[in-house]
């Protein structure tokens, strides 16, 4: 089996030959191809050669094809940060209040340079290692997390607790619903293998488990049924520790869920039995980045073993890997995994 072979076989709940390892690694590629994130973000090509030379440095089997968190939210009128050596971030809201909601010009996304970037990147690698090593083409923010910087973090979640609200929140929600939808199906036509969204905004250490019910999960189910319509497979994340929504997550009929280190994988793995590969939870900064190379082969390990009983796990950090990660904490990661059936 391929890299690609090995994924794909986790997602039907085949047994792969050995256990597949998908990386959240874009601050630590480029910084190791010495491209900045300025450049990251602005050149495809850059982007492209950041990720097959780590492919080659490491011998992952999938690659997430991330740029930051907020293009999605620059196309619709969002101030944004762009440093030179760290990822965009927000600077502001594009609306002050709720009701400004209907003064919201439609946006189409393709015309956005930040979006073209992402895209022309995934069309590169899809042609360069396509076949080989599988292409996640990860597509920003999920409906909730991207209403939230449209109407700015404080001012969102006071409204999302006023009842008298309710019918503005959902058509803001369907605002930034279909804005996700167009990034979905444009990326869906780049080749890509595999489709993804983040949604960490509507996680419980946020929101209640009631809030992500009633106005999060039903976005993310319109982002994996079209996903699914154009035949690809979707894995969903949430930063933070998801048990309390994490059957409501599978009810989001996504293909896998990937779980930052704060969820406990024994009691997910109960819980995801049958219905969604986890992907994940290596801890990115306490292990990774920070702990010793022992330290990230006994995490390893322990993850490992738990899921030693079934083909529906995905190896990955939990989140993004810090971009001063140790190489050779990585390559402990992925040898571990390497002789795991040896």
């Amino acid at each position: 089996m391929n890299g690609r072979d090995r994924i794909l076989a986790a997602l039907r709940g085949e047994p792969p030959d050995a256990v597949p390892v998908m990386l959240h690694n874009f601050m630590m590629a480029a910084r190791e191809a010495g491209v900045t994130m300025e450049r990251f973000r602005t050149d495809p090509s850059a982007i492209a050669r950041t990720f097959v030379e780590s492919v080659e440095r490491y011998g992952y089997d999938g690659i997430l094809v991330d740029v930051d968190t907020v293009t999605l939210a620059a196309a619709a009128g969002v101030p944004v940060d762009r440093p030179r050596n760290e990822p965009a971030r927000v600077a502001g809201s594009r609306i002050r209040s709720l009701e400004e909601v209907d003064d919201l010009e439609p946006v189409d996304i393709g015309s956005s340079p930040g979006i073209q970037v992402w895209l022309e990147a995934v069309r590169l690698l899809v042609r360069q290692l396509g076949g080989e090593v599988l292409i996640r083409g990860n597509c920003d923010q999920c409906p909730f997390t991207l209403a939230s910087m449209i109407r700015g973090m404080n001012g969102w979640m006071e409204d999302l607790l006023e009842p008298s609200k309710e019918e503005a929140i959902e058509r803001l929600l369907a605002f930034s619903t279909e804005i996700t939808l167009q990034f979905i199906s444009l990326m869906a036509a780049t080749g890509a293998d595999m489709l993804s969204n983040g949604d960490s905004m509507a996680g419980p250490e946020l929101v209640s488990p009631a809030i992500y019910r009633r106005y999060a999960l039903p976005g993310e189910r319109q982002i994996v049924r079209r996903a699914h319509e154009h035949g690809l497979p979707y894995v969903l994340h949430i930063c933070g520790s998801t048990l309390p929504i994490l059957t409501d997550m599978i009810e989001s009929d996504a293909d896998g869920l990937e779980l930052d280190h704060r969820t406990d994988a024994r009691r997910a793995r109960e819980l995801m039995h049958q219905r969604a590969v986890f992907v994940g939870n290596i801890d990115p900064s306490g292990v990774l980045a920070r702990g010793t190379a022992r330290e990230v082969e006994d995490a390893t390990r322990a993850l490992l073993s738990t899921f030693a009983d079934t083909p529906r796990f995905i190896l990955n950090a939990g989140c993004a890997i810090p971009a001063e990660t140790p190489p050779e904490n990585l390559r402990m990661m992925i040898r571990t995994a390497r002789t795991a059936h040896a």
